[in-house]
């Protein structure tokens, strides 16, 4: 096998008791920036080591969720471990979930599912035979997390802070700028409509210019109007964007629109992300700010 420049390389496997919060983890993973694959047979984890081996540090984070439906599996599991220890270049960790009996039972009752080891019987046969499958399993973990008690925003909340080697990456607040005449945008959270503020446009030496440049910038955010509604729309922000991390949301998009999306709108998220980039990962996208039709010559 190739390496990867002496790059050190995380890899999180997630296994552990069926209904226990695997998925959640996958996608707080997800979050994190992780390369994700739900549901890896434990028997193609040593090619998928060599290919994150040979990926020359495009694979640094990977985490990987593996189910046990056999003892085959478990042995799969326990050869590809004990393969990946070995590899200097590779640090692997083993997260097993765990849940009371009658916590598991309450959730698949909940969710209407069969369990995977028992599709025709109770649900509590099925349990009893994987906890029983995968002691070994567990005392090999090195982090067991028990979500008998746990919301899933906790779990995510829990692996965000042990995983995360960047904690303020962990929510982002994304500005966008956009034109209502080029249609809503449809991955935005909230939209404040700008409309209403004089527009530059109607200014000859401003017209095909931008918010990105100093004198159009100047000209939006001189109106009282202009101040007054920045002032608020700070306010509400800086009121929501804490319970919007802690309710577990990885992103926030706020959408600013005016008519083209060329001058008030873009001027306004720039103002508006800038003054939170202190206290959040901010980034800034001007979705319709090159889409003005230019007069032809």
């Amino acid at each position: 096998m190739s390496n990867n420049g002496g790059t050190e390389m995380r890899l999180v496997i997630i296994t552990g008791m069926s209904g226990a919060g695997k998925t959640v983890a996958i996608q707080s993973f997800e979050d994190l920036g992780f390369y994700c694959v739900d549901n890896l047979p434990p028997m193609l984890l040593p090619k998928f080591l060599e290919l994150m081996n040979e990926a020359g540090g495009r694979m640094n984070k990977v985490a990987v969720v593996m189910d046990m439906r056999g003892r085959e599996f478990f042995d799969d599991l326990i050869h590809a471990l004990d393969e990946a220890g070995e590899m200097a270049s590779i640090t692997p960790k083993l997260l097993f979930l765990d849940a009371d009996d009658s916590v598991l039972v309450r959730r698949y009752k909940e969710t209407r599912r069969s369990h995977p080891l028992s599709p025709t019987k109770r649900p509590l046969d099925g349990i009893r035979q994987e906890r029983e499958l995968l002691e070994e399993l567990k005392g090999r973990a090195h982090l067991i997390y028990d979500t008998s008690l746990m919301k899933p925003r906790e779990l995510r909340e829990k692996i965000l802070g042990e995983f995360s080697l960047d904690k303020k990456a962990v929510f982002t607040v994304n500005v966008m700028s956009f034109g209502f005449k080029h249609g809503l945008p449809i991955d935005a959270d909230l939209v404040f409509d700008v409309r209403f503020l004089p527009n530059p446009h109607y200014i000859e030496h401003l017209r095909a210019r931008t918010g990105l440049e100093e004198d159009v910038s100047t000209y939006v955010l001189k109106w009282n109007d202009t101040q007054k509604f920045l002032e608020k729309v700070i306010d509400l922000l800086a009121f929501m964007l804490p319970h919007y991390k802690m309710e577990g949301k990885s992103q926030l998009v706020i959408a600013i629109g005016c008519t083209g999306g060329q001058h008030r709108s873009v001027a306004l998220a720039e103002y508006i992300a800038g003054h939170f980039a202190d206290d959040y990962q901010t980034r800034i996208t001007h979705r319709d700010i090159h889409k003005r039709k230019v007069p032809a010559t």
